[in-house]
């Protein structure tokens, strides 16, 4: 590792307090912004998280440069007639004269300081484009600032190896070694670990710095590039939670890839994620997306698919509580139920119900507009527009699906000890959920001992398709009143803690207010017979007809991956899920019992990363429930 390299990564893990710095220089560019969300032109500070999930359009503004967009925008504004238009743009146009200013304030520091190379990166970008690497990575990083600064927060890093390669290709030319732009993105990627007083969320690490790398073009030709790698080998080589790498990856990907991104995994990482391009661009495509737009997907802050530059989704915008709704239908109807199938029938129908509340809720949603944001979705400065009235070609909204398992294994305990076997009566079974199981622990054993999705087990994993199934073809495609539709999908986010907290005892022995498991996964309680039957389970659905994301989330002990042999061999138990059909998968390397340590001692484990919903962060800065939940997953051993 280079020293410069080496000095930037040491200061940055001893620091506790992690204040966001310009790419490599000592610094900070927020003397003239409020970094609490003060939000330029207005003096006004923006509502919480206003404008995130999405990934702007990084690569046209890094090459034309902020004054070829100001030139662009006059000559809108010029043209236009409608007033509105022209005092939208002439907003626009303000926010990028502060961003200049204080460039140019900055650049003046730089020169004081005599950060030369920075200095002469800073007498072209952000004013003109980047000509070289090393430019367009802090033309990136100012933008990622000037972004976070405006209160936007949850911004992907999107493609950086494809919008970023020709920058690549061009310092080759010049004769730039592949060493020195390594150690340019080395230290691009430590800068954005820069951020947490940024951030104002439910836990430091969920920024949402996604960085999506790899893929496949409509003709099925691979896009994985030596950017690609590099910028794996800089994550494996630096151990830091950001950016967090999703692979794209497909039938074609050669193994040699999936076991490079397995010693991620190894070093406990908690990515790279995987997405399934034979999965992921059919399904978008179905849903209304361009194909062109489709093939060049990304994901949003955790894992729901979205189109960069171009879109302006709200792929989370709320959660199907499935074991809630299946409780309210057991509740509700289980008694007067002849068969399982008619209890099915009036499950479907809460859960049609529930779709129909979800989307009417939905429609008095307001966004705050986002000036700046617009100038890099594409679309927003030819109409002079906000990206969230009309200026994005998509403005569509997902909805999670929080324990689908939990309710597909609550259903299948009520077929078996109910309409089959008839060893449990609907009364017994509604009297221990009304008191939480207390004094029906017998009960509780025998409804734990059912059928259960992970297993490979039709009996449940059936049920668990009809329930995906219902809420597709419910709320795939619905006008959300905005210009756009509804996507489902198989995600949770923090929903497994929080939407769990509203729910009561379950018919598969779960006690009231007990955590789901975490998005598209085996429930917590359940010991599959291995990895590859949790693989056959969750892969049994067309998951291109739920595709708002929401991976299978995995841990496996870290004894799995000891040796050359057990990361072949996990590698390839990632290419037979990739090939089953399943469209994202996330692996969490962990150790129980350092974990337990961690909690007694976390003075010792000051960089201990864990893979949390769909970010990774430090073990020791998550709330005491998702530290426990992450424990109390089951681990995979070989």
């Amino acid at each position: 590792m280079p020293p410069t390299i080496e000095r930037l990564l040491s200061q940055l893990k001893d620091k506790s307090y992690r204040q966001y710095r310009i790419y490599e220089s000592a610094t900070p560019i927020l003397y003239p912004l409020d970094m609490f969300g003060f939000h330029m032109g207005t003096g006004q500070r923006l509502p919480q998280d206003d404008g995130g999930n999405l990934t702007p359009n990084y690569g046209n503004i890094i090459t034309l440069g902020f004054d070829a967009i100001c030139q662009h925008l006059n000559e809108r504004i010029q043209a236009a007639t409608d007033p509105a238009s022209i005092a939208y743009g002439r907003k626009m146009l303000t926010q990028l004269d502060e961003c200049l200013s204080v460039c140019d304030q900055f650049r003046k520091t730089v020169i004081a300081q005599g950060n030369q190379r920075l200095a002469k990166a800073l007498d072209r970008v952000p004013h003109r484009g980047a000509e070289t690497f090393y430019e367009a990575c802090v033309f990136l990083n100012l933008c990622v600032y000037f972004l976070r600064t405006n209160r936007v927060g949850h911004l992907g890093i999107g493609r950086f190896d494809q919008y970023m390669y020709p920058f690549y290709l061009k310092d080759k030319e010049r004769g730039v070694s592949d060493a020195e732009i390594f150690e340019i993105v080395e230290g691009f990627f430590i800068s954005l670990n820069y951020d947490n007083d940024l951030y104002w969320g439910l836990q430091q690490g969920d920024n949402g710095q996604s960085m999506v790398l790899g893929g496949f073009d409509l003709n099925g030709n691979s896009m994985y590039n030596r950017l690609s790698e590099m910028c794996m080998e800089a994550s494996l080589e630096l151990n830091l939670i950001d950016p967090k790498i999703n692979l794209r990856v497909g039938k074609k990907t050669p193994e040699d890839v999936f076991v490079f991104a397995t010693q991620l995994t190894k070093q406990g990482l908690g990515f790279p994620q995987y997405c399934n391009d034979d999965v992921v661009i059919p399904g978008l495509i179905k849903l209304g997306y361009d194909p062109a737009d489709a093939a060049n997907y990304v994901v949003a802050a955790c894992w729901e698919y979205i189109i960069p530059g171009c879109g302006a989704d709200m792929p989370n915008i709320k959660t199907m509580n499935f074991p809630l709704v299946v409780n309210r239908a057991i509740h509700r109807h289980l008694p007067d139920c002849k068969s399982f199938e008619e209890l099915m029938g009036f499950v479907e129908q809460e859960i049609a119900d529930e779709c129909t509340a979800l989307v009417d809720a939905a429609r008095s949603r307001i966004r705050q507009e986002q000036p700046f944001l617009s100038l890099f979705i594409d679309g927003c400065i030819e109409k002079l527009c906000d990206l969230w009235t009309g200026g994005a070609k998509y403005h569509n909204f997902g909805c999670h699906g929080a324990g689908i398992a939990n309710a597909a294994d609550a259903l299948a305990a009520v077929k078996c000890c109910i309409f089959d076997e008839k060893s449990v009566t609907s009364e017994q079974l509604l009297s221990a959920l009304n008191v939480n199981f207390e004094g029906h622990t017998q009960l509780r054993n025998t409804l734990h001992s059912c059928p259960q999705m992970g297993n490979n087990d039709s009996r449940a994993d059936d049920i668990a398709c009809r329930l995906m199934a219902c809420f597709s073809d419910h709320l795939n495609g619905r006008d959300n009143g905005f210009g756009g539709i509804w996507r489902a999908g198989t995600g949770s986010a923090m929903e497994y803690i929080k939407s769990a907290a509203q729910c009561g005892a379950t018919a598969d022995g779960r006690l009231a207010a007990a955590p789901y498991a975490s998005s598209f996964s085996p429930a917590l309680d359940v010991k599959p017979k291995g990895l590859l039957s949790v693989m056959q389970s969750f892969t049994k659905f067309d998951m291109s007809r739920i595709i708002n994301g929401g991976p299978l989330t995995v841990e496996i002990h870290d004894s799995v991956l000891r040796n050359d042999m057990g990361i072949r061999k996990t590698a390839q138990l990632i290419q037979a899920y990739i090939a089953m059909g399943g469209h994202q998968l996330q692996l969490n390397s962990i150790n129980r019992e350092r974990l337990l340590d961690a909690q007694k001692h976390p003075e010792n484990y000051p960089n201990l990363i864990v893979r949390v919903w769909g970010w990774s962060g430090y073990f020791n800065e998550l709330d005491l429930p998702y530290q426990n939940h992450i424990i109390h997953r089951c681990e995979h051993t070989s």
